[in-house]
């Protein structure tokens, strides 16, 4: 890189350099032969092996000055190292550098027309130092563009660490290069070359054709159009590596960068888009954290509500799902068996119940609370949520373990409960007590699957997989409870179904564990 780097930045100061040497050599003979285009006018001009020295020994010398600012950076570059403050200024300023030398090349061009011209005139010093001036200018503007694009790579690794904050070549001067090659320097041509002829110090046209102008005419179209394709390129290359990059943002790969290297507004440009990528990569990876959790769904409702204790009552279906002897579980084996057993209970869970549009409102120890109907709003929940449980009990039979499920249905509070410092989404109501106390019934029962009738009264089609099994007085509430079960499993048990299940009922619940003391949420011990 740093080979081809030196390369391209030799054969585009010395091309440039010869073009703008040929041009000139031609403007300066058109000149002083009153605009004649013949041979002899200008290859036999007496001071043609003057004009074609000065501009050989100019070309010379800007690609030796040039390369000599060039290799202190290159050999940096190639050593590895890293870039300290004065080091990735000295990288930045290379365009500035290259002006520099390619400025003093010419006039070191003009000196050696002044040694080797035999016949030396008043007139021809002033008009070779004026043409060779007006190409220095040219060719400075054109050079400042092919070196700020060989330096690329350097500034790329000069940046890394610490990319461009503040403009320092701006657009702007970019423009004004445009402006200087295409327009101001051809036309002060111009204007010299009928100034010149008005005060005498050059030939008037003698033929219907003033070539002089012609030519200078045609050189101004050509370095515009070079100019111009240059500095496109030098502003295109950053807005196309930017718009490639927010395509793949916009697909969802935050990983996406651009390099820095550039001193323009496009570099601060680049800097800027690489740090909102990182922002909305944390932001993202932040968003995710939190959604798992608290659930996409109340992540969605948190950063679209913002920051306050927002909440609403709202009709839900509720189901609570509860290990039995989780203590004894984890007294009899390593811990870290107990919670890979108690991941695939919550795994199963957590799918079951987004299969049926629900959301697992909390995993507390080892039991779930899931609700439906909050936070999205679905048309029927207490057949949701009667039609999950009935799928959960399939499903969490390919477990060792054995558990309670209830169902229950009715009016809660959904909403952020806590300090406005600290608090988290939940569910509290009479609906969520009677699930939790249909569940602890669920562990001794025959069927470990309970509703209570005010889910299957609202479950609509889904009532008619339900069988009821008689009724029991739950903890804290002031009414007798209508039991159900599924049929399947009612089926699978039968005949002493009824029997088993009243029995089961009827049966003393006994807590086994801290597991078992600490999962439930506040609310659920409301009575």
């Amino acid at each position: 890189m740093a080979r081809w780097a030196t390369v391209g930045a030799a054969i585009a100061i010395g091309t440039t350099n010869c073009v703008v040497g040929v041009e000139t050599f031609l403007l300066v003979q058109l000149a002083f032969n009153g605009g004649q285009l013949t041979v002899d006018t200008t290859l036999g001009a007496p001071n043609f092996p003057s004009v074609v020295i000065a501009i050989i020994v100019g070309l010379i010398i800007n690609v030796a000055l040039g390369l000599a600012v060039f290799k202190p950076q290159l050999r940096w570059f190639v050593s590895g190292c890293p870039a300290d403050h004065a080091r990735r200024r000295a990288v930045q300023r290379i365009p500035i550098h290259q002006v520099m030398t390619t400025l003093i090349a010419w006039a070191v061009a003009v000196l050696s027309y002044v040694l080797t011209a035999n016949e030396l005139t008043s007139k021809t010093v002033v008009g070779v130092s004026v043409a060779f001036m007006l190409a220095g200018f040219s060719s400075s503007c054109i050079t400042y563009i092919f070196a700020e694009s060989a330096a690329r790579p350097l500034a790329v690794v000069a940046l890394q660490d610490n990319p461009a904050h503040h403009v320092m070549h701006g657009v702007r001067s970019r423009m004004i290069a445009v402006w200087a090659v295409s327009s101001a320097v051809p036309m002060l041509g111009l204007l010299i070359i009928n100034g010149g002829r008005w005060a005498g110090m050059l030939p008037p046209a003698p033929g219907p054709v003033d070539w002089a102008t012609v030519v200078l005419a045609l050189v101004g179209l050509a370095a515009g159009v070079r100019v111009v394709v240059l500095v496109g390129k030098a502003i295109a290359d950053p807005l196309t590596d930017l718009r490639r990059a927010v395509e793949r943002v916009g697909q969802g790969d935050y990983a996406a960068q651009v390099a820095v290297y550039d001193s323009s507004e496009l570099g601060v440009l680049q800097h800027g888009f690489n740090e909102m990528v990182a922002g909305l990569d944390e932001r993202e990876r932040m968003r995710e954290l939190f959604a798992r959790h608290v659930g996409d769904t109340v992540a969605e409702l948190a950063l679209e509500r913002g920051v306050g204790m927002h909440g609403t009552n709202a009709i839900v279906g509720v189901l609570f799902v509860d290990i039995v002897g989780s203590t004894t579980i984890a007294a009899q084996q390593d811990p870290r068996e107990t919670v890979k057993l108690l991941n695939s209970f919550f795994t199963i869970v957590a799918d079951v119940v987004d299969s049926h549009s629900g959301f697992v409102n909390k995993f507390e120890g080892d039991a779930a609370l899931a609700v439906f109907g909050v936070p999205v709003a679905i048309d029927e929940p207490a057949a949701a949520a009667m039609a999950a449980a009935r799928d959960l009990a399939l499903r969490l039979d390919e477990l060792p373990v054995r558990w309670g499920i209830g169902v229950s249905y009715g009016m809660a509070f959904a909403g952020n409960v806590g300090a406005e410092q600290r608090y988290e989404y939940t569910v509290i109501g009479d609906p969520v007590n009677e699930c939790a106390r249909l569940s602890e019934l669920a562990k001794g029962a025959a069927v470990p699957v309970l509703a209570g009738d005010a889910a299957v009264a609202a479950a609509g089609d889904e009532a008619d997989n339900w069988r009821s099994v008689g009724s029991r007085t739950l903890r804290g509430r002031p009414r007798p409870t209508e039991v159900f079960v599924p049929e399947e499993l009612a089926a699978a048990n039968s005949p002493p179904i009824v029997t088993g299940v009243l029995s089961g009922l009827l049966r003393p619940v006994r807590r086994t564990g801290l597991l078992g003391l600490m999962r439930l949420p506040l609310g659920l011990f409301g009575r």
